[in-house]
């Protein structure tokens, strides 16, 4: 939180009576900065804020996991028996649907975020979510209702979708904000580690649930229960949510609105007036990056991470526990070390973590899939390997670079909209696209083609945004993490005395 007191260095003559300090001064030409400018971040109430976002990232990828998972299963439940294929597309195409109403979220609440905070718009994204998933788990099967079944599964989806929309901008914002600026990308990766939890979670669940029942067990009524355990996370999550405050760059605006003769609750309305009308009109060169980085990201991420235990046992003929069991096994390693990747982010910069990770998807997709696709458990976790590596760099500083491209005003909403633009665009429609693409051409190599195009327009998007490691946001002021740090900061700021 931001403390209050007088600024030590403001008296000349206290300046003039301490050489040390007086040539410290003296040497800087920066801007004035006050003690007051700067905030000191409170240690437990950072954690408790990354946890707290965290899990409804976690609850976000573990409801995406679970439909990722059981794609084959939901597709003989949900739709007309017949071709394979057809019921694996129509369940990949329910998949992907839940993706087109993700920009619409990120519209609504991105801005409603901006405006009445970050806290409100996060519990109400919680509620929404964990009710879409709960409620998928009650449908009916197709042949017990006919097509009311895959009708009200894509309505949830929908209810999925549309609250997602305002779940990773104001998750990351959430983080990125309340997070001391030299540690921005070791707290940021938590929001990755509940990614990568989300998925454990989903495939070991599932993975057990498969074991136990069977796969006809599964079938009949076992997939079900995935789905219901999100209406006790999603309580849990919204528990720690409403604990939080405001995070301090958002108070910041308030208190500044407030002392212009705004309210709180609307302070930030001077600084977003006209809403989308004013990202798409002075932030566009900042959203197209966003939305080129994002697109690179979730394309690798969802081939990675939703897709390849479908690949492995619809294209290869792996049975479904093998696969999962092998993603299982790279996901837990990535977990152990997504925030080493983080402090690597803070310490290096953004820019190197995030172009190694673009350049391994161009450079080793194809031996990546070659290995996928040759027989024996040590080749197929060699190549998962090889693509999750290259993932992890990106997922350990995605949620760190991304918060960083916009100002406070509008973070929320145009992170909001850019990532689900582009989420909607490239990341959902992943599973659905390659497969359709091996089933046109017949090639199994097809997703390494099109992530090492993804990575190619991730290439070019890292080399034309800035380094943002180490640096405040913009439109917020400098955070730290001790009384210590900050009176250094102001004593660097500070301007040449005259006498």
């Amino acid at each position: 939180m931001a403390a209050t007191g007088q600024d030590q260095h403001d008296d000349p003559a206290a300046v003039r009576r301490h050489p040390i300090l007086f040539r410290a001064v003296k040497r800087r030409k920066n801007p004035r900065l006050r003690r007051s400018d700067v905030t000191v971040t409170d240690r437990a109430e950072v954690r408790r804020a990354v946890k707290a976002a965290s899990l409804g990232n976690a609850m976000e990828w573990f409801d995406f996991g679970i439909y990722s998972y059981l794609a084959v299963t939901l597709g003989h439940v949900f739709f007309p028996s017949g071709n394979e294929t057809a019921q694996l597309l129509s369940s990949f195409a329910t998949f992907a649907v839940a993706f087109l109403v993700r920009p619409l979220g990120g519209m609504v609440f991105g801005p409603m975020g901006d405006r009445i905070g970050r806290k409100k718009v996060l519990a109400l994204t919680m509620i929404m979510m964990a009710a879409g998933t709960f409620a998928i788990g009650l449908i009916p099967s197709y042949d017990s209702i006919g097509f009311w079944a895959p009708a009200l599964l894509i309505l949830f989806r929908l209810v999925q979708g549309f609250s997602t929309g305002g779940e990773y901008g104001g998750a990351s914002t959430f983080i990125a904000e309340y997070a001391p600026d030299k540690r921005r990308g070791f707290y940021g990766s938590f929001l990755e580690s509940g990614t990568l939890a989300g998925y454990i979670g989903a495939a070991g669940l599932v993975t057990a649930l498969t074991a136990w029942l069977g796969s006809s067990t599964m079938e009949d009524w076992g997939w079900r229960l995935p789905f219901l355990v999100a209406g006790p996370l999603g309580l849990v999550g919204l528990y720690l949510r409403l604990r939080l405050d405001e995070t301090p760059a958002f108070q910041k605006l308030a208190a500044q609105g407030a002392s212009a003769g705004a309210s709180p609750a609307g302070a930030a309305d001077s600084a977003v007036k006209g809403g989308l009308g004013t990202i798409f009109r002075r932030h566009w060169p900042a959203l197209i990056l966003c939305v080129a980085l994002v697109a690179a990201y979730n394309i690798t991420d969802y081939m990675v991470l939703s897709y390849l235990p479908t690949y492995l046992s619809d294209e290869l003929g792996y049975s479904a526990t093998h696969g999962l069991l092998i993603l299982l096994g790279v996901m837990v390693l990535l977990l152990l070390i997504v925030n080493k990747v983080g402090d690597l982010s803070d310490r290096f910069g953004r820019k190197p973590l995030l172009m190694t990770g673009m350049l391994g998807f161009l450079l080793l997709s194809a031996p990546a899939f070659w290995l996928i696709g040759r027989d024996g458990v040590l080749a197929v976790t060699a190549g998962m390997l090889m693509l999750g590596l290259s993932l992890v760099c990106l997922l350990g500083t995605m949620s760190a670079a991304l918060p960083a491209l916009f100002p406070t005003q509008v973070r929320y909403g145009s992170l909001s909209v850019g990532y689900n633009v582009s989420t909607s665009l490239f990341g959902g429609t992943t599973p659905l696209v390659i497969t359709a693409l091996i089933s046109v051409t017949g090639s199994t190599m097809m997703p390494a083609y099109y992530a090492m195009a993804a990575a190619l327009v991730g290439v070019i998007a890292v080399a034309c945004m800035k380094e943002t490691a180490r640096r405040p946001l913009a439109g917020s002021p400098p955070s730290v993490c001790t009384e210590e740090e900050a009176a250094e900061l102001v004593l660097a700021r500070a301007p040449e005395p005259k006498f």
